[in-house]
């Protein structure tokens, strides 16, 4: 408590703070803000496909940018990034809901998504990077990358439940969307005006260290991703780790936009009763990260690590099914608080895998592989899911295959545990 206290003292670790939680906010603002336009507008037959482009949109800049958004941190002065992307988004954001309105082409208003999401990655980049030059001690830095992620990931959710509140409240049509839209707009610009408040300097890079040249740096990092994945072919704990975690998120993701597309057609009568739905199984399943994050340590020490992957993809291989079979709301909503649990608490056992199995001077590279599949899977679930779904969202095969994938997850942990 006592670094917390003193992290909170310091007037720059302040203002880095406030930057992250009100970009962090607009960034849960706007994904909502999305998710709504392309799947509850009553003016759009909105199907699986969709839903998995919508899904790529938010997720693929950050697969593919993320390994390399440091490279380009280290040339650029990272307040810089955070006033100039906030502000940038700001205005791409506007955008965005001048196309909501003004109904062009699909393709224009993902090209315009897309752009926003690109940006973020720079962003979240950008303070993780100039987070240790705003603390006072490398003692407790522990403490504010503890904090500040946290924070921000509470902010986001702050601002989705703002945005599901707004949406409920606007008058239906696509201008309700947009106005969301253009809240998340005034948060990133917040966000931006905020960051003016902190010298250009502080933040880095430092300009004594000459710069590597940018085509070489790029080089150097995707040179660095092989290494990595050779890495992890001699660290066959971690390996298997990061594998399970990887069909894991596939199957969160193939559940997630089958409760999406049953909220839409099956379960509600209009858009805004969907749209509640949806905000009651986010609920669900936020508990459910919330319960592993209280449940896991207790279970790690009980069964292991890989042995706790094994209780949680068993439990959600019998459990989903059960839960998920009748496709109504009440046991789905159950499903939700259950596959968060298991999923997140599979998250956390891989992280602390990869951190002791990975030798640290591979750990970054490693685990910028670990983000990369872990939102490709996800995408890749909803592209398979958009050729297995209904239009009502009610299917079998799926639910089937998704528990499938979980039992020889189980099966496979069970076995690597035992030797």
């Amino acid at each position: 408590m006592r670094d917390l206290r003193v992290l909170l003292a310091l007037r720059a670790f302040r203002r880095l703070l406030t930057v992250r939680l009100l970009s962090q906010a607009a960034d849960g603002v706007y994904q909502v803000a999305l998710a709504a336009y392309v799947v509850f507008s009553p003016e759009k037959q909105t199907s699986p496909a969709a839903i998995a482009s919508a899904m790529a949109v938010l997720l693929l800049p950050y697969s593919l940018l993320g390994p390399f958004a440091g490279v380009l941190l280290d040339h650029w002065r990272r307040r810089q990034v955070l006033l100039y992307g906030n502000v940038l988004r700001a205005a791409l954001a506007t955008g965005t809901a001048l196309l909501i309105v003004t109904r062009v082409p699909a393709w224009l208003f993902y090209a315009s998504a897309l752009s926003v999401t690109a940006v973020n990655r720079f962003v979240l980049a950008g303070l993780s990077a100039a987070l240790p030059r705003v603390v006072d001690s490398p003692d407790r830095l522990v403490m504010a990358n503890s904090l500040s992620p946290t924070a921000g990931t509470l902010a986001a959710t702050a601002g989705g439940g703002l945005a599901f509140a707004v949406r409920l409240a606007s008058l239906r049509g696509p201008g309700a969307d947009a106005w969301v839209v253009l809240l998340g707009a005034v948060l990133y610009l917040c966000a931006g005006l905020v960051s003016l408040r902190i010298p250009v300097g502080l933040l880095g890079p430092d300009v004594s260290v000459p710069p590597t040249r940018v085509r070489t740096a790029l080089a150097v990092t995707t040179r660095g991703l092989v290494e990595g994945l050779h890495h992890l072919a001699e660290r066959r704990t971690a390996a298997r780790a990061l594998a399970t975690m990887t069909l894991m998120r596939f199957c969160y993701g193939a559940l997630t936009v089958t409760l999406l597309t049953l909220c839409r057609y099956a379960w509600a009568d209009d858009d805004a009763d969907g749209l509640r739905l949806l905000g009651y199984a986010v609920a669900a399943s936020g508990a459910g990260f919330f319960a592993a994050a209280l449940v896991t340590p207790w279970a790690v020490e009980r069964w292991g690590r890989l042995g706790w992957m094994a209780v949680c993809a068993g439990s959600a291989a019998v459990l989903e099914p059960a839960l998920g079979l009748p496709f109504e709301p009440a046991p789905m909503l159950a499903g939700a608080f259950v596959l968060g649990v298991t999923t997140q608490g599979a998250k956390i056992a891989t992280d602390t895998v990869m951190q002791a199995s990975v030798d640290d001077a591979f750990r970054g590279r490693v685990f910028s592989l670990y983000d990369v599949l872990f939102n490709v899977a996800f995408v890749s679930a909803a592209a398979v899911s958009a050729l297995m779904l209904p239009p009502d969202g009610r299917s079998v095969g799926l639910v089937v295959t998704v528990a499938v994938i979980y039992t020889a997850i189980t099966v496979a942990m069970a076995c690597f545990r035992r030797r």
